[in-house]
């Protein structure tokens, strides 16, 4: 699925929201999440931002929703998307060295010691050494989704055209002939992989394949044992697997949207998933039991007219940072004027004022209509009663 498609679904899915819910910091679903060897969590969202936890710092500075998120093993995180370009950041507001090279969105990021891998839509795997030109690996036939760097420093990745390749060589490890999503390496060799069937598969000396869900997987992590594998899905129900076994030991009873990303805390004891919800949850790997969403703050009921708005938008000044900027004030104002937010090229133009006319004409039209290279997700409003009501919410809201 493209990256502009996939941001319109998920905007669709966060509908199913109840209007007063609590509101995460996050403005968009959380799609990446790492852990670092102190416990520092960092997710990435289609809301363009990195956030660090828990000390809650924002991060702001891809022009484009952040897919991917890896602790680097010196200290550090990387960040990449669909701006296709790499961050690397250290305890500073901005990245301390940027990569660049890839020609589409970024969709996987891993490291071995000092080297950093990437993939992405343009169906490359693109080595990062700390000196020397960077090597270009071709050989996959879509999208690559998921790298991961086996204990001896071999490089896997997995990609739409449902095969896993080992690099430099670019031999085949497997090829399943579905669509795959994930992909992690355990402390003895073994790949785990995800993909559409929802079935994990483990390639190594014990080959298997354990039914985690019906519906596609879209993320993997295990516990620096390897002992416990956690399978994250698009239709929201996370599984924890006990490896040795191949037995399952606990569903968590999430909130059944999309979970995109997932990462165990250092001891293996908690373990942290993000997804559509736009919530950081944490769980007691134990017992299977959630502590409740790690990120709630206050937020004011609003209309159900407004809901797909509010995925994106706040009508505070100075809010909390979103995928879209705030509509405070929309009314009257230029597009693509609103100070500190980066607007897409299309926006930064401000040949528009946002009236109830041109607001009403967006979501008839739609926005690739009347704003072609817009990053908004592509959404109408075709009741004349429903689009009435929004125009009077936002006209009453945003003064």
């Amino acid at each position: 699925m493209h990256m502009s498609a996939m941001r319109a679904l998920l905007v669709l899915l966060l509908l199913a929201l109840p209007a007063q819910a609590q509101a995460p910091l996050h403005g968009g679903p959380i799609r990446a999440l790492a852990v670092a060897a102190d416990g520092t969590i960092a997710t990435g969202g289609f809301d363009q931002s990195v956030i660090l936890w828990p000390a809650r710092t924002i991060l702001r500075w891809h022009e484009g929703a952040v897919a991917a998120v890896i602790a680097l093993p010196a200290g550090g995180f990387a960040s990449a998307g669909e701006d296709a370009r790499i961050a690397l950041w250290q305890t500073g507001p901005v990245p301390i060295h940027v990569l660049e090279g890839h020609t589409a969105p970024i969709a996987a990021l891993a490291a071995h010691g000092d080297i950093l891998a990437s993939a992405g839509w343009d169906a490359t795997v693109r080595l990062w050494p700390p000196s020397g030109e960077t090597r270009v690996f071709t050989g996959h036939t879509g999208p690559v989704t998921a790298l991961a760097f086996l204990p001896d420093g071999t490089l896997a990745s997995a990609g739409y055209d449902g095969t896993i390749r080992l690099w430099p060589t670019g031999q085949i490890l497997a090829d399943t002939g579905l669509p795959l999503n994930a992909l992690i390496a355990l402390p003895d060799g073994t790949l785990a992989a995800g993909g559409a069937d929802g079935a994990i598969r483990l390639l190594g000396r014990d080959p298997r394949t354990l039914p985690a869900s019906a519906r596609p997987i879209a993320a993997l992590a295990a516990t620096r044992d390897g002992a416990t594998l956690a399978a994250a899905s698009l239709g929201g129900a996370v599984t924890l697997w006990s490896l040795a076994e191949g037995r399952l030991i606990h569903t968590l009873d999430g909130p059944g949207l999309p979970v995109w990303s997932l990462g165990f805390a250092p001891d293996g004891a908690t373990l942290w998933t993000g997804g559509a919800d736009r919530q950081l949850r944490r769980w007691d790997v134990a017992t299977g039991r959630g502590f409740g969403p790690f990120t709630e703050t206050p937020d004011a009921p609003h209309p159900a007219a407004f809901r797909a708005c509010s995925a994106c938008h706040t009508l505070t000044p100075g809010g909390p940072a979103m995928a879209g900027p705030t509509l405070a004030g929309i009314l009257g104002r230029r597009m693509g004027t609103l100070p500190g937010y980066r607007y897409s090229e299309r926006l930064a133009r401000g040949d528009t004022t946002w009236t109830r006319e041109t607001i009403a004409d967006l979501f008839t039209r739609g926005p690739e209509t009347v704003l072609p290279g817009t990053r908004m997700p592509e959404q109408v409003v075709s009741d004349p009663e429903d689009l009435a009501a929004l125009l009077d919410y936002l006209e009453a809201a945003s003064r």
